[in-house]
């Protein structure tokens, strides 16, 4: 079974106090006490970002690691990301996150992960990453399309319910230019979870968070509102 898990915002990153989404991704392992790993290329491997991680999974029933591609700690790279349960992409800058897999080779070692039953995971960069293209803001100021690995079918806009950085807006605008093919709109706090490529459930660590199918119906923008689960009480 291959899993993905993509997380417009959330996660230990964005709610230190609700573990909610990351306790669901740990969860979809199977088992009792997963090893996780933290990837946090697009960040740059932030220290503070890898220490966020550390104090969260530290809390749960887990083993937690990291992987850094820029103070690399292990020459089998593909060993160490085999031997984890679940992988978790932090967010930052998607297309150096692209770049830097493909130079060393992780892009494939993640494929090979995901088609063994390792739990692909992540927020922001680490969703768009899993899909055939995404919106992001790698150039600053302005929100554009790129592509993706094309893992999952169709583009991806995280922090969808982020307006004031425009996201839901320049995902319409870029679909309405044809710079983008259907896709999902994910707000902070709700998840995808894929199985095999397709939509297996949407869930969420707040009650209002949401997830939608968005697509071009007569040269104007349609949004369908997907269930979304909420993950609490």
């Amino acid at each position: 079974m291959r899993q993905i898990v993509a997380m417009g915002g959330g996660g230990f990153s964005m709610e230190p106090d609700n573990p909610l989404l990351d306790q669901y991704i740990l969860d979809q392992s199977g088992t009792e006490r997963p090893k996780i790993c933290f990837v946090p290329t697009a960040s740059g491997d932030a220290e503070g970002y890898i220490e966020r991680f550390y104090q969260a999974f530290g809390r749960l029933k887990c083993v937690p690691s990291h992987l850094s591609l820029f103070r690399a700690e292990s020459s089998d790279l593909e060993g160490f990301v085999l031997s984890q349960d679940v992988i978790y992409v932090g967010g930052g800058n998607t297309r150096n996150l692209l770049a830097l897999w493909r130079e060393w080779g992780l892009e494939g070692i993640l494929r090979s992960a995901w088609e063994q039953g390792v739990v692909l995971a992540g927020v922001s960069a680490g969703a768009n990453c899993w899909f055939e293209a995404f919106v992001s803001d790698c150039i600053p100021g302005r929100l554009t399309a790129w592509s993706g690995l094309g893992w999952l079918a169709g583009s991806c806009c995280p922090h969808y319910d982020d307006e004031e950085a425009g996201y839901r807006s320049g995902y319409h605008r870029l679909l309405l230019e044809g710079r983008l093919k259907a896709g999902y709109g994910i707000e902070d706090g709700a998840a995808l979870h894929f199985i095999d490529g397709r939509l297996h459930r949407a869930v969420a660590s707040r009650p209002a968070a949401k997830a939608y199918r968005v697509r071009i119906m007569g040269g104007a923008v349609e949004e369908e509102e997907i269930e979304t689960v909420f993950l609490g009480n």
